[in-house]
């Protein structure tokens, strides 16, 4: 017996059923009739429901793994591999993630179901549409989102993996040129967008990384006299909590507002996911002194080799990025030459 443990699903009117799959058959019920059990989750207010609807759910799994079978008629259904897919989409879409996330999902839902239509098998179209990604990086990121929903759809009960012989393509490491005249583009960047300068400009000062530790910074995260800022390890990426001293440049910068504001928006609510990089985006088209390879992380890149040039020391370099290995700090530095032994660490007679 293939059996997976049951979904719950609610209707756009709020009605709300369980689905699942036995022998490879979608099976639907709206109560515990079938099984010999009064559960009837729709007879509940609908802040009850989807409560009742968890027990109706383990109610029927543990019947059905006991070897109980389902009286009378019930409504279920034989999918394709493709039907499976739009089901695993609808579940993903109800789930609680970002605007953007349910768009790409849907945008590869509808690309890998264009080339359906011709070639009638899952896998291949998956393949046909991921191929016309020359990106290593759009590749990858794209079968990422694929793979949410195929993961999904095993669950739901597609019988076999669509990807399994589908493999990510490596990638090229990314160049973030540094900067050679770090004053020239953040002049620049101060004409173009004031909140895009002052993020280029923590990015470099501070280290901090653009697209969430800068982004999302409340006023609070400072100290008093504004010369630190305290990162939580569940706001940076090492995962460690981090006090970063702030250069006079940036405080000269700054007006402090209410410790709950973000620093951006002078609100509760940060700035959306992808402001900062469609806004460099923008700006790389207008730039005049911007130089190929050169990106948001370049100022990072920029910020680690003044650092390491002036204080010659790595432990410090990588306490101020955040970095869990030496070995990362390490790569902010390439093209440089890096002395980690001097004469007296040499052999002596």
């Amino acid at each position: 017996m293939k059996l997976n443990y049951p979904a719950i699903n609610v209707r756009k009117n709020g009605q709300i059923f369980i689905s699942f799959v036995l022998d490879n058959k979608r099976i639907r019920l709206a109560s515990g009739k079938k099984i010999g059990v009064e559960i009837y989750p729709n007879s509940y207010p609908s802040s009850e429901r989807y409560k009742i609807a968890k027990i109706l759910c383990s109610e029927v799994y543990n019947y059905l793994l006991s070897g109980g079978k389902l009286d009378g008629s019930i409504n279920t259904t034989n999918y394709t591999e493709l039907q499976y897919l739009e089901l695993a989409l609808e579940n993903k879409l109800k789930e609680n993630i970002t605007k953007g996330y349910k768009t790409n999902l849907t945008y590869v839902f509808d690309e890998v179901t264009s080339q359906y239509k011709t070639s009638k098998s899952l896998s291949k179209s998956i393949k046909v549409f991921l191929d016309k990604y020359t990106s290593s990086t759009s590749y990858n990121t794209l079968k990422k989102h694929i793979k949410v929903l195929v993961n999904e759809a095993i669950k739901l009960g597609l019988d076999t993996n669509p990807m399994k012989d589908i493999k990510s393509r490596k990638g090229v490491a990314k160049l973030h040129k540094p900067f050679k005249d770090i004053k020239a583009i953040l002049n620049e960047l101060e004409e173009y967008n004031t909140n895009l300068y002052l993020c280029c400009l923590i990015t470099y000062g501070c280290l901090l990384r653009p697209h969430r530790e800068i982004r999302e910074l409340t006023w609070g995260d400072f100290s008093s006299d504004m010369t630190q800022i305290n990162l939580s390890g569940e706001r940076n990426k090492s995962g460690k909590n981090r006090i970063v001293p702030v250069p006079q440049f940036i405080i000269d910068r700054l007006v402090k507002g209410r410790d709950e504001h973000n620093i951006f928006t002078d609100s509760i609510k940060p700035l959306n996911e992808c402001y900062f990089k469609t806004l460099w985006s923008r700006f790389k088209s207008v730039s005049k002194v911007l130089q190929e390879d050169q990106t948001l992380y370049s100022f990072r890149h920029s910020g680690a080799i003044d650092v390491y040039s002036r204080t010659k020391d790595l432990n410090k370099l990588q306490t101020v990025m955040g970095h869990s290995s030496l070995n990362v700090s390490l790569t902010y530095l390439r093209g440089l030459e890096v002395t980690r032994l001097s004469v007296s660490d040499m052999p002596s007679l």
